[in-house]
């Protein structure tokens, strides 16, 4: 049992990681994205049609972005919950 007890602090600090990494990473991101659309703003020669594909852009980013993290977050449920029926 205290494998299984060893292996859940294991997987606790992991995801403990990800998450932090990943906040850190969604922070730089959405920063990013502010200083662009700034700086883009101040040319008068981006067209509005210019600023609507990179806020689509930005939009499909978070997407994926959100879903990665979902689909990172079930993988630890499972093993969460696989560790739990030993």
């Amino acid at each position: 049992m205290e494998q299984a007890k060893i292996a859940k602090q294991m997987i606790g600090f992991q995801k403990t990681v990800f998450d932090n990494s990943f906040n850190a990473m969604a922070v730089v991101q959405d920063q990013t994205e502010s200083m662009i659309n700034n700086f883009i703003g101040q040319f008068p020669w981006v067209t509005e049609e210019g600023k609507k594909q990179m806020n689509e852009t930005y939009a499909f980013t978070k997407k994926s972005r959100d879903d990665f993290k979902k689909a990172v977050d079930d993988g630890y449920a499972q093993f969460e919950k696989l560790l739990n029926q030993k």
